[in-house]
């Protein structure tokens, strides 16, 4: 039985990027293959592709879903919205000193009054919120709200940080976290991916606030993650399907496109739509639809790094954790990157 502690590890706190490398495509990149790494550069990705493979990416847009406030007695509250359900509902944290109650008025950036209407959550963690005047939540918060930077980056978000934790092929707003494997591409990388004969398709998943959220059970069966909304066009499963029939690889860039093609896949075949996952994938779950994932490093004990042990196997992954801490790879977020192949998948593309 896997437990918390499995996918514990150290890591030095100055290794924790702050900031994104001076250019997108800057950043290093390891290439892990069963047994064997290889440290790279992210501009060499093209190369460590072949034409024909196909990658897939996460159009979400992050929304400035970070708002202060107060209540009515005069407490000071922050908000972060999970989730923004239509003009006037939300769903959301709130770090107070003492939790609002339902039915209870807050006012945030000292324009926008919500009323308390419920707590929602395995542990009542979200807040349930309604407009309680005129206007549109999603136009009020993108005005008056702030871009959500991850909690281990240290410094509030400026001017950069709303171009840098955007993708440059953002357009669906609606995450509160970026999905930070796309952060790496600029145009000219898509460009010569391109000219290398290497496919793009496109989904979109809204990473929600949960992505955060800390395991807080030990027995990994018991953990429930936090359901993220998805919707996969129908031209991205016919991609797929061509990329398949010619010997292709499908390429996940993030865990978040790689939940959202095997959530849609639990049928056993990839199907088109919109819907909502809690899928979480542990080691021996059966990957259905991806090759090959590209991805950032992990934090300790975190659902993702479980994902990615259950992708490449959890000594492959371990030992290139290990290599990256010692060669000073740069973690999170903003750091840098692994390009992992699935047990059991050849890093080699095979012909039709």
């Amino acid at each position: 039985m896997l437990t918390l502690d499995d996918f514990d590890f150290d890591l030095p706190a100055e290794l924790i990027a702050q900031k994104p490398a001076a250019e997108r495509s800057g950043s290093r990149l390891l290439q892990v293959l069963g047994s064997g790494i290889n440290d790279h550069h992210f501009t060499e990705l093209p190369a460590l592709l072949s034409a024909g493979d196909l990658l897939v990416f996460n159009d979400t847009r992050v929304i400035r879903a970070r708002l202060l406030g107060r209540k009515a007695s005069g407490g000071r509250i922050e908000v972060l919205f999970e989730r923004i359900i239509d003009a006037r509902h939300a769903v959301a944290q709130i770090r107070a000193s003492k939790s609002p109650k339902p039915g209870s008025l807050i006012l945030l950036e000292e324009t926008i009054p919500l009323r308390v209407c419920g707590r929602s959550g395995e542990q009542g963690e979200f807040f349930e919120l309604e407009l309680a005047a005129d206007g549109d939540l999603w136009s009020l918060v993108e005005r008056h709200g702030r871009l959500p930077l991850p909690p281990y980056i240290t410094h509030a978000a400026a001017a950069a940080d709303e171009e840098r934790y955007q993708t440059v092929f953002a357009r669906s707003p609606g995450a509160v976290a970026a999905p930070t494997a796309g952060l790496h591409f600029d145009a000219a990388l898509l460009q010569r991916l391109a000219e290398h004969g290497v496919g793009a398709a496109w989904l979109t998943l809204h990473v929600g606030a949960g992505t955060f959220q800390p395991v807080r059970v030990r027995n990994l069966a018991e953990h429930r993650m936090h359901s993220e909304r998805f919707e996969i066009p129908a031209t991205t499963v016919d991609a797929v399907a061509q990329a398949r029939s010619a010997g292709g690889r499908v390429v996940a860039v993030g865990t978040t496109s790689l939940r959202a093609l095997e959530a849609a896949a639990q049928s056993g075949e990839l199907r088109a739509g919109a819907g909502e996952t809690d899928l979480f994938i542990t080691p021996g779950y059966e990957f259905r639809v991806v090759d090959r994932l590209l991805t950032n490093f992990h934090l300790p004990k975190s659902t993702l790094l479980m994902l990615v042990s259950a992708f490449a196997g959890r000594a492959p992954v371990h030992r290139a954790y290990e290599h990256a801490i010692r060669q000073r790879y740069r973690f999170f977020s903003y750091g840098d990157a692994m390009l992992l192949t699935r047990q059991g998948v050849s890093p080699v593309r095979h012909s039709a």
